[in-house]
């Protein structure tokens, strides 16, 4: 298949993006004063000026087509359903529950590995690494204060253990727009995904285990209810077994529902009030997701789409070719925008191209997405997970201190190169 050879300009939009995001970033030292939704909006109004001779109506049609694909429709009513599912959960106590029984099983003995070891089950549970840090890091905080010194290995592991979680949970961000974007099953993806991850986070327990030099301290046990975890387990379990992920959202926040109702005495209407609650966390990343995917048909339209392919497929004639160009737009897009779902969902399209032409199992490159944009998330010193630690640490440690102790996402990265390096046929 001959790929045409596109336009440059047609990029324009997501060059602008860019430029206006991070030089702004840049000057005011910070990559969350910009908000990213109007940052795309500005974006898309360059799009619709464009190639004037071309009708605004026609332009309108294209944008309209892009942001209405079936796929992101989807990925839209899972984002809030998912939402609606860990407003419920958190309002019935399922978070600190889920918290409180990971932290009753901490070892003394091992005790910045036990704290790693919860980040990872929290986060896997909560789907957020954001959330998990700010939930965990006070913890780190509170050892630093019996042990002098241990803050900056006690916050790499809170920030380690939580992406972790946030690159394999059925109701993270990350792995729903991979597994939309790429258009395959996420119990699939996280059966490849899976044997990425483990590796790296047995390997950075067993350092965290043995050179954390904290062997006495023990977090006190707070009490849990183990019925208000059943959810999180329900969903996990339910996903790998094969249910479509919209019923088991849907489940899962009548399974919460009932609890709230018969465990933790709430009312009717407070409940609907954190599910509407919830889903309305989701909106922003909801209009992030059809204003992308407007710019996307726009480019497309406009022959940058092509422009892109062209100039990369030509330079890659390999599975393992593509599966690398694959990881290295992720890797670049991410350090530029510092936040791995808004990269997922920029690359993935292009990603299911680089697949399709050169017969990439989506499975493979779904996990790649998610994989390669995890691990420079966990390591950015300008990154939310980052910096939620360090709104903990109160200016006691520079980002440089806890990211010399990061093994989880260096060595995150470091398995999926080789995940590449060695693949094996699996069409």
């Amino acid at each position: 298949m001959t790929q045409k050879p596109g336009k440059f300009w047609a990029l324009l939009p997501l060059i602008t993006f860019i430029v206006i995001y991070l030089v702004t970033s840049i000057v005011l030292h910070d990559f969350y004063k910009m908000p990213v939704l109007v940052a795309f909006v500005i974006s898309a109004i360059v799009g619709f000026l464009m190639y004037p001779k071309i009708s605004f109506t026609h332009k309108t049609e294209e944008f309209s087509k892009g942001a209405g694909d079936p796929g992101i429709t989807l990925m839209i009513l899972i984002f809030i359903l998912a939402g609606a599912f860990a407003g419920l959960s958190q309002k019935i106590g399922a978070v600190d529950s889920t918290i409180n029984f990971a932290l009753a099983y901490v070892s003394p003995q091992f005790l910045i590995a036990g704290l790693f070891l919860t980040a990872c089950f929290i986060s896997l549970s909560l789907g957020t690494s954001v959330g998990t840090v700010v939930a965990l890091a006070p913890i780190a905080a509170g050892i630093n204060e019996s042990v002098p010194g241990s803050l900056s290995v006690g916050l790499a592991a809170v920030v380690g253990g939580s992406m972790f979680g946030d690159n394999l949970s059925m109701i993270s961000d990350t792995t729903i727009a991979a597994t939309r974007t790429q258009g395959v099953e996420m119990r699939d993806k996280f059966k490849v995904n899976f044997w990425i991850a483990l590796p790296p986070a047995v390997i950075s327990f067993l350092i965290y285990s043995f050179s954390s030099g904290i062997t006495t301290q023990s977090i006190p046990a707070q009490p849990y209810s183990f019925i208000l975890i059943i959810p999180y387990l329900f969903v996990l379990v339910a996903a790998l077994l094969g249910m479509p992920v919209i019923w088991v959202l849907i489940a899962g926040i009548l399974l919460s529902y009932g609890i709230g109702w018969f465990n933790a005495d709430l009312d009717v209407w407070s409940m609907i009030q954190s599910i509407n609650s919830g889903m309305a966390s989701m909106f922003e990343l909801s209009m992030i997701c059809l204003v992308i995917g407007g710019i996307v048909g726009l480019i497309k339209y406009y022959g940058g789409i092509d422009y892109i392919l062209h100039h990369t497929l030509k330079k890659i004639n390999t599975p393992r070719g593509g599966e690398f160009g694959i990881a290295a737009l992720t890797a670049l897009v991410n350090a530029t925008l510092a936040n791995n779902t808004i990269t997922i969902l920029i690359v993935g399209p292009l990603a299911k191209n680089i697949a399709d032409e050169n017969n990439i199992d989506l499975r493979r490159s779904a996990s790649i997405l998610d994989t390669i944009s995890c691990f420079v998330q966990g390591v950015l010193p300008y990154g939310a997970q980052m910096l939620a630690a360090l709104a903990v640490a109160q200016q006691q440690i520079s980002p440089f201190d806890i990211m010399s102790k990061l093994y989880y996402p260096y060595l995150l990265g470091a398995s999926t190169l080789l995940f590449i390096l060695f693949r094996k046929k699996s069409r």
